[in-house]
Protein backbone atom coordinates (compact mmCIF):
# COMPACT_ATOMS: atom_id res chain seq x y z
CA UNK A 1 0.00 0.00 0.00
CA UNK A 2 1.50 3.51 -0.64
CA UNK A 3 2.59 5.32 2.20
CA UNK A 4 0.07 7.92 1.38
CA UNK A 5 -2.97 5.41 1.30
CA UNK A 6 -1.77 4.74 5.11
CA UNK A 7 -4.47 5.36 7.32
CA UNK A 8 -3.40 8.40 10.16
CA UNK A 9 -4.93 7.94 13.94
CA UNK A 10 -5.75 11.07 15.94
CA UNK A 11 -5.45 11.38 19.56
CA UNK A 12 -8.11 13.94 20.84
CA UNK A 13 -6.82 13.96 24.75
CA UNK A 14 -8.96 16.41 27.00
CA UNK A 15 -7.34 16.87 30.23
CA UNK A 16 -8.89 19.69 32.87
CA UNK A 17 -11.10 21.34 30.40
CA UNK A 18 -8.18 21.68 27.51
CA UNK A 19 -7.02 19.46 24.70
CA UNK A 20 -3.73 18.76 23.91
CA UNK A 21 -2.57 20.32 20.42
CA UNK A 22 0.61 20.18 18.83
CA UNK A 23 2.54 21.99 16.42
CA UNK A 24 4.76 20.04 13.76
CA UNK A 25 8.14 21.02 13.10
CA UNK A 26 7.63 20.11 9.49
CA UNK A 27 3.82 21.48 8.49
CA UNK A 28 1.63 19.05 6.07
CA UNK A 29 0.51 21.16 3.85
CA UNK A 30 -1.61 23.73 5.74
CA UNK A 31 -1.51 21.94 8.67
CA UNK A 32 0.87 23.15 11.40
CA UNK A 33 -1.36 22.59 14.46
CA UNK A 34 -3.19 19.34 15.06
CA UNK A 35 -3.97 16.74 17.57
CA UNK A 36 -0.99 14.37 18.28
CA UNK A 37 -1.54 11.66 15.33
CA UNK A 38 0.38 9.34 12.70
CA UNK A 39 -0.08 5.77 10.79
CA UNK A 40 -1.86 3.57 11.95
CA UNK A 41 1.11 0.42 11.65
CA UNK A 42 0.18 -3.28 10.43
CA UNK A 43 -1.75 -4.86 12.45
CA UNK A 44 -2.78 -2.19 14.36
CA UNK A 45 -6.18 -0.60 15.24
CA UNK A 46 -6.41 3.32 15.05
CA UNK A 47 -6.99 3.55 18.96
CA UNK A 48 -4.09 1.59 19.81
CA UNK A 49 -2.04 4.09 17.34
CA UNK A 50 -3.56 7.11 18.54
CA UNK A 51 -2.40 5.59 21.94
CA UNK A 52 1.28 5.13 20.40
CA UNK A 53 1.18 7.96 18.90
CA UNK A 54 0.54 10.70 21.74
CA UNK A 55 3.43 9.14 23.78
CA UNK A 56 5.54 9.07 21.16
CA UNK A 57 4.71 12.47 19.79
CA UNK A 58 3.54 14.12 23.54
CA UNK A 59 5.21 12.02 26.07
CA UNK A 60 1.88 11.40 27.67
CA UNK A 61 0.21 7.99 28.21
CA UNK A 62 -3.84 8.02 27.39
CA UNK A 63 -6.23 5.08 27.17
CA UNK A 64 -8.57 5.34 24.62
CA UNK A 65 -12.44 6.12 25.01
CA UNK A 66 -14.22 6.54 21.83
CA UNK A 67 -14.22 6.74 18.30
CA UNK A 68 -15.17 10.04 16.77
CA UNK A 69 -15.71 9.67 13.17
CA UNK A 70 -12.91 9.55 10.39
CA UNK A 71 -12.59 10.96 6.88
CA UNK A 72 -10.69 11.64 4.00
CA UNK A 73 -8.95 14.87 5.21
CA UNK A 74 -8.95 18.08 3.09
CA UNK A 75 -5.15 19.08 2.99
CA UNK A 76 -3.55 16.13 3.36
CA UNK A 77 -5.58 13.16 1.32
CA UNK A 78 -5.05 10.63 3.86
CA UNK A 79 -8.02 8.80 5.72
CA UNK A 80 -7.83 10.28 9.47
CA UNK A 81 -9.59 8.08 12.31
CA UNK A 82 -9.97 10.43 15.50
CA UNK A 83 -10.20 8.52 18.58
CA UNK A 84 -11.28 10.34 22.20
CA UNK A 85 -8.73 9.91 24.57
CA UNK A 86 -8.50 10.16 28.40
CA UNK A 87 -4.80 11.00 30.25
CA UNK A 88 -3.71 8.51 32.46
CA UNK A 89 -0.23 10.29 33.00
CA UNK A 90 2.78 12.14 31.81
CA UNK A 91 3.13 15.54 31.47
CA UNK A 92 2.94 16.88 27.55
CA UNK A 93 5.90 17.72 26.37
CA UNK A 94 7.56 17.71 22.42
CA UNK A 95 9.05 14.37 22.89
CA UNK A 96 9.88 13.87 19.45
CA UNK A 97 11.26 17.34 18.34
CA UNK A 98 11.90 15.84 14.67
CA UNK A 99 7.79 15.86 14.09
CA UNK A 100 6.71 18.04 17.61
CA UNK A 101 8.09 22.03 17.26
CA UNK A 102 5.73 22.48 20.32
CA UNK A 103 2.72 21.33 22.34
CA UNK A 104 -0.59 23.37 24.48
CA UNK A 105 -3.13 22.53 26.01
CA UNK A 106 -5.59 24.57 24.13
CA UNK A 107 -9.44 25.73 24.87
CA UNK A 108 -12.11 25.88 22.51
CA UNK A 109 -11.39 29.70 21.15
CA UNK A 110 -7.83 28.35 21.01
CA UNK A 111 -8.66 25.76 18.84
CA UNK A 112 -10.11 27.84 17.08
CA UNK A 113 -7.41 30.38 16.62
CA UNK A 114 -4.42 27.35 16.09
CA UNK A 115 -6.97 25.79 13.22
CA UNK A 116 -8.53 28.01 11.07
CA UNK A 117 -10.25 26.40 8.83
CA UNK A 118 -12.03 24.18 11.89
CA UNK A 119 -11.59 20.83 13.48
CA UNK A 120 -13.62 18.06 11.51
CA UNK A 121 -17.09 18.41 12.85
CA UNK A 122 -17.79 14.99 14.90
CA UNK A 123 -14.62 16.22 16.99
CA UNK A 124 -15.76 20.24 16.95
CA UNK A 125 -19.32 18.47 18.33
CA UNK A 126 -16.92 16.72 21.51
CA UNK A 127 -15.17 19.51 22.26
CA UNK A 128 -18.17 21.87 22.54
CA UNK A 129 -19.54 19.00 24.41
CA UNK A 130 -16.34 18.47 27.07
CA UNK A 131 -14.71 21.91 27.35
CA UNK A 132 -15.69 24.49 28.78
CA UNK A 133 -17.16 27.79 26.87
Amino acid sequence: MPDEDKTVAGAVIVHAGRVLMMRRSVPVGSVVWTFPSGKVEAGESPADAAVREASEETGVTVTPVSMLGERVHPVTGRRVVYVACRLVSGEARTASPREVAEVTWAGLDDVRRLVPGGVFGPVQAYLDNVLPR
